[in-house]
């Protein structure tokens, strides 16, 4: 079954996942900071969790043993989990250099595959949006540590406001298709 057969079966509760991921949308972009700084905590809290759960694997699987690497990992993870929720500040900074980087990369590799599509219909369009994603990076990186305070809140704002309009439209689309 594909996603928009599913949507299809629960058309109303994509309606109104969708309409919360905009209400959540709204509330980051107006409050990108405090969106940004709940993301690094929630991603410490998934990442200390994470890494006592594999540290108790490698103390079940023999933590001198086999399970050393596991318990290293283990280990790894779960002090920089403890360490992004105690210092959410700075993690939200690593966070944003981090997207400021992946949006340079990914911009320029999109752009190169933009041109390697010539002549195809909408390789212009692959290029835009690699010229764009590079130019936002630079844009984020150029105003950090000023940018670390908006960029990721913003960001995640902007991605969870289209994804509750696309699960809005397609369920309102494929529910009145039902209905018919």
């Amino acid at each position: 079954m594909n996603m928009i057969e599913t949507i299809r079966e629960n058309a109303k509760t994509a309606k109104w996942v969708g309409v919360l991921l905009i209400i959540a949308g709204i509330v980051a972009l107006f409050a990108p900071f405090a969106a940004g700084l709940s993301l690094a905590m929630l991603i410490g809290l998934l990442l200390a969790f994470g890494g006592i759960s594999q540290i108790l694997l490698a103390f079940r699987a023999g933590a001198f043993g086999a399970g050393l690497l596991v318990f290293a990992l283990g280990a790894l993870s779960a002090v920089a989990g403890v360490y992004m929720l105690a210092r959410p500040g700075v993690a939200l900074a690593s966070l944003t250099l981090f997207l400021a980087a992946y949006f340079i990369v990914a911009g320029i590799a999109e752009a190169i595959g933009a041109f390697g599509a010539r002549p195809t219909p909408g390789w212009g369009w692959l290029l835009f949006g690699g010229v764009v994603s590079v130019l936002l990076g630079i844009m984020i990186w150029g105003q950090f540590p000023l940018s670390g305070a908006w960029a990721v809140g913003v960001l995640t704002g902007v991605r969870l406001l289209m994804s509750g309009m696309e699960l809005t439209a397609i369920g309102s689309a494929v529910g009145g298709a039902t209905e018919a």
